[in-house]
């Protein structure tokens, strides 16, 4: 891995430079973000190419971000793993595993892309751009994870992992219990209660394949329901049951 940039603690501190024109920065900017100057810069451009912006009839040569998104986000859960059990030395599988999923989920992985302004160097579409693209949580989680595969076929692992350790550690570093799945708390409070288990209904499903959208309500007998959103209904489901949950749990039915 290329020695870090003198330059990065600084380019860290504020607001990337903008090098071109409008919210466009050069590849250079974010290499001193990541800490890693690419042999190959085919890479980070594959990296950062969303599908939509590859459509036509003039696609560009070396695809959009899908596959390394696949690589990025089995490297993630490897070092996320490892740097879990290094941290978390006295708890139980079970409790590292919700860690680890707590970490590696779609919004965690968004907030470290908005920390190093990862959706100012993506390459969409019109369209895409128009819609909020660069702020999309699932394009981001999606592209960051494909940034890590990029790291890790330019420069190995140690590139990757140097970036991971480094970005990750403070959402590792926040949680000082497991965190609980909110789907079995809701169904353990309920229980708890002699109430029927939880119940989940779609409510509808929006977006393209690559990128739905899940509305999903719970109900619990004699309570109000709660609704939430998601990029699966598993997503969903859990977001509901956390809001129904939070609500019962401060005395608001």
């Amino acid at each position: 891995m290329a020695d870090v940039d003198p330059l990065r603690a600084d380019l860290r501190a504020r607001p990337l430079i903008r090098a071109l024109s409008g919210d466009r920065v050069t590849h250079a900017d974010l290499e001193s973000v990541l800490g890693h100057a690419f042999a190959d810069a085919r890479l980070l451009t594959t990296a950062l190419t969303h599908a939509s912006a590859i459509g036509g009839a003039r696609p560009q040569p070396g695809g959009s971000f899908e596959r390394l998104e696949f690589l990025g986000d089995r490297v993630l859960a490897l070092v996320v793993a490892e740097m879990l059990l290094e941290q978390f030395s006295g708890e139980s599988e079970g409790d590292i595993a919700k860690r680890h999923a707590a970490v590696v989920q779609r919004d965690a992985l968004a907030r470290v892309a908005r920390t190093i302004s990862l959706g100012r160097h993506l390459r969409l579409s019109k369209s895409e751009d128009a819609s909020g693209g660069r702020e999309n949580p699932a394009v981001l989680a999606d592209a960051l994870e494909a940034v890590i595969a990029a790291l890790y076929r330019d420069g190995g692992l140690p590139a990757a992992a140097a970036f991971i350790r480094r970005e990750f550690q403070k959402l590792i570093e926040a949680a000082s219990q497991p965190p609980r799945d909110p789907k079995t708390a809701l169904q353990e409070w309920a229980q708890g209660r002699g109430k029927p288990l939880p119940k989940y209904r779609t409510l509808s499903e929006e977006g393209p394949a690559h990128q739905p959208r899940f509305v999903v309500e719970v109900r619990v007998a004699d309570i109000a329901p709660a609704t939430g959103e998601g990029a699966s209904k598993r997503a969903a489901e859990r977001r509901a049951a956390a809001a129904l949950l939070d609500r019962v749990e401060h005395g608001d039915r």
